[in-house]
């Protein structure tokens, strides 16, 4: 049996002030850099130890691990940060507040896009600022791996190869894996390795900051998830 730990970074600024966020850099919130204190606490209570860490390019998933690793005395653990593990973008959305969306275009409109398998936001046009080819961290990225909007349905598609071409064998491999990531890109996860509907996935909740743990068997199908909890 094979163990695979995923946590959602913890509270951004954005998360509490209700804004879409997506690839845009936030940092955690104090309540935020408390919940990744605790993750990394309950994780070093229960004993667990990693050979391999993942998480995105953005600065809230990195500090969360940053954050949980330091708890776990595994400061100095590799790790490996992939664009692919970033939150699902929201294109022209990013940095609107949805309360204020949802009484400019109405409510039901807003949760199509937040909440749909397979329909993306507007698009977020490659002249603005907010586009993420204007950042030097993504430089090595090709103009078709930068998205100017993406639904659940998306993120999936460039998440799976990372998956099965690299995370997949490392656990098969018997290595022992934690990954920090966001509520969408665990969704992808989830969907997959819980074999959860496209209707029922774009329900799944994920808390921010609290440890999710797979079991897995040797063909890594699902034997048990749980999150951890005090």
């Amino acid at each position: 049996m094979f163990t695979l730990v995923v946590i959602r970074h913890g509270q951004s600024e954005w998360n509490l002030k209700k804004l879409f966020t997506g690839w845009t850099d936030v940092p955690m919130t104090e309540k935020g850099i408390a919940e990744a204190h605790q993750a990394g606490q309950l994780l070093k209570r229960d004993g667990y130890n990693f050979d391999l860490a993942y998480t995105s390019y953005l600065s809230r998933a990195i500090d969360t691990l940053d954050i949980v690793l330091d708890e776990l005395g595994q400061s100095d653990l590799e790790i490996i940060k992939d664009w692919r593990w970033n939150e699902r973008h929201y294109g022209a959305l990013q940095g609107k507040n949805k309360e204020q969306m949802a009484e400019e275009v109405g409510a039901e409109q807003v949760h199509l896009w937040r909440r749909s398998f397979d329909v993306p936001p507007p698009a977020l046009d490659e002249a603005d600022p907010r586009h993420a080819s204007h950042e030097a961290r993504y430089k090595d990225l090709s103009p078709e791996q930068i998205p100017e909007t993406e639904s659940l349905k998306d993120v999936i598609a460039r998440f799976m190869p990372l998956w099965n071409e690299d995370i997949s064998p490392l656990i098969k491999q018997g290595k022992n894996i934690i990954i920090s990531a966001h509520g969408n890109t665990i969704r992808a996860l989830a969907k997959h390795l819980e074999n959860i509907s496209e209707d029922e996935i774009t329900g799944l909740e994920i808390p921010t900051g609290v440890p999710l743990i797979y079991k897995l068997d040797d063909d890594l199908n699902l034997i048990e998830r749980s999150f951890l909890e005090k």
